[in-house]
C-alpha cells in the first residue's frame, strides 16, 4: 500500500469516527484527535469554530435529540477530501427521526480542518409535523443564542 493510499484510508477512518463516535455524542473526547484546533464547521447556515465549536454542535445535536446516532453509510475520499453520505437517528418528543445528508470533510496534519455539511432540513419538518418543526427552530435558535 502506498504512503497516498494509507493517508487516504486514515483520513476515511477518521471521518467516520467524528461522524458515527465524535458527533453521536459517544466520545465527546475524541475531538481533538479528530479534529484540527483551527476546524470551521459549515452545517447548513451555521459556523462552528474551533475544539470549542465542534463541542456546542454535538451539544445542540444531543439537546435535540438525545438518542443521537449518526451511521455513516458511503465515503469516497481524494486528495486531502473525504465525503461522507450519513443517516442521522434520533427521537425528538418522543417522534423518531431519521435524516439524510453528506460531509466533505477537508483534513490538515491528518485531523478534518473543515467540514461542508448539508442535510435535508425540510425532511425533519415532513417527519415532526409543522408544529413540533416550529418547536424544534424557536429551541434550536434559543440553544444557539444561549452564552457559552
Amino acid at each position: 500500500m502506498s504512503s497516498e493510499t494509507a493517508t487516504q484510508s486514515d483520513q476515511t477512518e477518521t471521518a467516520r469516527r467524528a461522524l458515527e463516535e465524535v458527533c453521536s455524542g459517544k466520545d465527546l473526547g475524541g475531538i481533538p484527535d479528530v479534529y484540527h484546533p483551527d476546524f470551521v464547521d459549515h452545517v447548513n447556515a451555521l459556523e462552528y469554530r474551533g475544539h470549542e465549536g465542534a463541542q456546542r454542535s454535538v451539544a445542540l445535536y444531543l439537546e435535540l435529540f438525545p438518542d443521537l446516532r449518526f451511521v455513516v453509510d458511503e465515503q469516497v475520499s481524494e486528495g486531502d477530501r473525504v465525503a461522507s453520505r450519513w443517516t442521522l437517528y434520533g427521537t425528538h418528543r418522543g417522534r423518531p427521526v431519521t435524516l439524510r445528508g453528506i460531509v466533505i470533510s477537508r483534513f490538515q496534519d491528518g485531523r478534518i480542518v473543515e467540514d461542508w455539511a448539508a442535510s435535508d432540513t425540510i425532511e425533519i419538518v415532513r417527519q415532526l409535523g409543522l408544529w413540533r418543526s416550529l418547536l424544534l427552530i424557536a429551541k434550536h435558535h434559543k440553544l444557539l443564542r444561549r452564552p457559552h
